[in-house]
């Protein structure tokens, strides 16, 4: 069972290490990203601020570019095109944080097995010695029985751990899209029609 509990120590450290650096790449200053954006699109600079959100990487960006995709469109088509392009990244936001869960809720459970499998050594050793079984061949199965517990929660505790975290950083990543989202659909949907219209209208006046 030691080795079992070795090979799922090293996969929960393996999912860990490859969500942390994903998670930190799409990890951005949402509010300075937006704000960019606003002052691109203050500027009539559309194709700009499709641009920026082509080369910044991370969910934010992709769903704001699909608010910009649609930015002459209605507030319905735009809201569902946001809301599609945020399921679309949702996923893989939480992808393999269910691989390390399970490791965390399955952990102890190979443990326990292996510690019941070395009270059962220091049983039988005990059958086999009869009524002068020594302490070494019943310290075998004992040492073996304390070893799986004592590395099932070595690997449980840990992996509980970096789910919780990597889980606080999915919902932030969260937060963050919606924020993003809703924000640059008010702005296109109020100011940034405003200033188009006010903008047509001087130009209409105009000699």
């Amino acid at each position: 069972m030691m080795w079992v509990l070795v090979l799922m120590a090293v996969i929960a450290l393996v999912l860990f290490i490859e969500r942390t650096f994903y998670l930190h790449r799409g990890q951005i200053r949402s509010t300075a990203f937006v704000d960019g954006i606003k002052n691109i699109l203050a500027k009539r600079r559309i194709v700009e601020a499709l641009t920026l959100c082509e080369e910044t990487p991370g969910p934010v960006a992709a769903v704001v570019k699909a608010a910009l995709i649609h930015a002459h469109d209605d507030e319905t088509r735009m809201r569902y095109a946001v809301q599609e392009a945020a399921v679309v990244e949702l996923p893989a936001l939480e992808r393999r944080l269910g691989s390390i869960a399970a490791i965390a809720q399955v952990a102890p459970l190979v443990g326990l097995l292996g510690t019941v499998i070395g009270m059962a050594t220091t049983f039988h050793a005990f059958m086999q010695g009869g009524q002068y079984a020594t302490a070494a061949a019943l310290s075998k199965g004992m040492w073996e029985a304390l070893l799986a517990t004592v590395g099932s929660l070595v690997v449980a505790i840990p992996a509980h751990l970096a789910y919780h975290f990597l889980h606080g950083r999915v919902r932030s990543l969260v937060r963050d899209i919606e924020w993003a989202g809703n924000e640059t659909m008010r702005y296109l949907l109020i100011d940034y029609r405003r200033i188009e219209s006010s903008l047509e209208t001087s130009e209409s006046t105009e000699p």
